[in-house]
């Protein structure tokens, strides 16, 4: 009797055509069926944002033995929502990726690659979000698959606690190897540049820089991303602070 390939769910939030896609559908393909749900243009700092006002499309990219591919008009977290409900099949893995760009430090806020984890990991599967820490539309993948199939495969033989996910980013050139870290503390400095429209309205197109508050510090993911290593930090959905409801029950109301 043959073994029953598990299905990997896909998601991006560089959209449907983004390179860092075609190249996690490679790898993922090792490992079992691919279903591919990705947004139909690029969605990145949507975080876990989902769609409620407007109606959301999906339809098909490309089928064939190895994968089914299909676009999305809804967010990255959307995309996951349909890839669990539209398709017949419960997905045994969420993988996301792999994004242009780095997801490091307080990003992970912001980020649709891992909004669409955290989606991943909420429906109760083990979940990865992979980003290579290159912009580059046409960035060089060829040494991180190595790494995403090997990270992969040792989650899958290990498992992951309930509830969470994994956020790894990769560092573009040479890589040193992959340490397990924690985020690293930081906040964006926001620069809201003001422009005239035709018809002599303001507007605002939004940029800033991000500001490292522990730049010196060893075991964070940005710090460890400088010496050329992968980083693997666990996130939790959970966003309770355990140890500050200890302390606030100790409060009189």
């Amino acid at each position: 009797m043959k073994e029953e390939r598990p299905l990997i769910l896909i998601t991006n939030d560089d959209g449907i055509y983004a390179k860092g896609l075609r190249e996690l559908i490679d790898v993922m393909c090792l490992f079992g069926k691919v279903l591919v749900v990705a947004p139909e243009r690029a969605m990145s700092g949507m975080s876990a944002a989902v769609t409620l006002e407007n109606p959301i499309r999906v339809s098909e990219v490309e089928k064939n033995d190895n994968y089914e591919s299909y676009k999305c008009t809804g967010t990255p977290a959307d995309c996951v929502k349909a890839g669990f409900n539209l398709f017949g099949e419960r997905p045994d893995y969420v993988v996301i990726g792999i994004n242009h760009g780095p997801n490091s430090g307080t990003n992970i806020v912001y980020s649709g690659t891992m909004g669409a984890t955290m989606e991943g990991c909420l429906h109760g599967v083990v979940s990865i979000g992979f980003s290579l820490c290159d912009f580059d539309a046409d960035a060089d993948f060829s040494k991180s698959k190595v790494w995403v199939a090997r990270i992969f495969q040792k989650v899958v033989e290990k498992g992951l606690p309930e509830r969470v996910c994994l956020n790894v980013n990769i560092p573009s050139g040479e890589i040193k190897g992959v340490e397990i870290c924690r985020q690293t503390k930081g906040h964006w400095e926001e620069e809201f540049e003001k422009h005239k429209d035709p018809y002599n309205h303001d507007y605002y197109w939004l940029g800033g820089t991000f500001i490292n508050e522990e730049p010196d510090v060893s075991g964070t993911d940005l710090c460890v991303l400088e010496n050329q290593k992968i980083t693997i930090v666990p996130v939790k959905v959970d966003y309770t602070s355990l140890e500050t409801v200890d302390e606030m029950r100790k409060w009189e109301f």
